[in-house]
């Protein structure tokens, strides 16, 4: 009878051991209830000794602990209907406060991040939501931040992870990228053309310096296009010619300017050239007269001649025939 109040003693002893006896792992810290009562000492990691049935240890994890946000429609500021969803990274740092200030922190988190993000997304911009985000992840993870604080809870990190836009909104802005990149390509082009024009200007000073230079560069034109298989005559016009016909204009010009003034004598020498025209007149009439009478008194020696001179011509034309 002793032995078997012995062993149910030692039994007892063995359950009471076994049930005050806790294990805290690195990453946890114990929070102590006596009698209902908050014990102020937190337990660390390691073994540790509770009263059982007087105390109750609850344990908190000190990790970092990732939420994904459910996706939040909301309109923003401009009047814009879209879909955004983040990521909220967090830890407990007090965890006294993360049992006795709130029933279930990770809950509680989880709702507060869904309506910080409704609340975000309707006093932003739509071009904030696109390429500001840093900015809205300052303000969300302040706007989270600060009531988790009295639960005994740090928010390390909050991103946006996706915001989804209406097919005609995607189109808009695409249209609207593609107006930008055209508008960029001209700007470049303009710039680019409006550069060459100076150095152009440029060389044409050093050219205008040293005409040799027009000649090779001339040179170096025709190898360029010789080279390419093509079709393409060209024919170089030399520059100088340009210039000698220029100098020429220039001196006609001027000696026609330096004769302007002395037209006015000429015109007066017709005039005295025009008197001696009945003269002539009378003497070619004297000579035709002169002329018509010989051959009246000396009719027949001319006869001869001319027939003579007829018949070689009939003759020809029988041999001819």
């Amino acid at each position: 009878m002793l032995i078997e109040l012995l062993i149910a003693i030692l039994v007892l002893g063995a359950i009471y051991v076994a049930s005050s006896v806790k294990i805290i792992k690195q990453y946890e810290r114990g929070v102590v209830f006596r009698f209902g009562r908050l014990q102020e000492l937190t337990r660390g990691p390691g073994i540790t000794m509770i009263v059982p049935a007087v105390d109750h240890l609850r344990k908190v994890n000190l990790q970092i602990v990732t939420m994904p946000v459910p996706a939040q429609e909301g309109i923003t500021r401009d009047n814009v209907t879209v879909r955004v969803d983040a990521v909220v990274y967090f830890r407990v740092e007090d965890a006294a406060r993360a049992v006795v200030n709130v029933e279930d922190y990770l809950f509680a988190m989880g709702q507060l991040a869904q309506t910080s993000l409704r609340s975000i997304i309707g006093k932003s911009d739509l071009d904030d939501l696109l390429s500001n985000r840093e900015r809205l992840n300052q303000g969300l993870e302040l706007m989270i931040d600060s009531p988790a604080l009295e639960w005994g809870v740090h928010i390390d990190r909050v991103e946006i992870k996706d915001v989804s836009l209406p097919e005609s909104m995607k189109r808009s802005i695409a249209r609207q990228a593609e107006a930008e990149r055209e508008r960029r390509s001209r700007v470049i082009s303009a710039d680019g053309e409006f550069q060459a024009s100076r150095k152009l200007s440029d060389a044409a000073r050093v050219m205008s310096d040293t005409p040799a230079a027009l000649q090779l560069r001339l040179l170096e034109t025709v190898v360029e296009v010789a080279a390419e298989k093509n079709s393409t005559l060209v024919l170089p016009f030399p520059v100088e010619l340009l210039q000698f016909v220029d100098k020429i204009q220039q001196q006609s010009t001027q000696q026609a300017s330096s004769e302007t003034p002395t037209k006015s004598q000429p015109q007066n020498e017709p005039q005295q050239l025009t008197e001696p025209d009945p003269e002539p007149q009378e003497l070619t009439e004297a000579e035709r007269q002169a002329a018509e009478l010989p051959p009246e008194t000396t009719p027949t020696p001319a006869l001869p001649q001319q027939r003579a001179t007829e018949e070689p011509t009939d003759a020809e034309v029988l041999g001819t025939a």
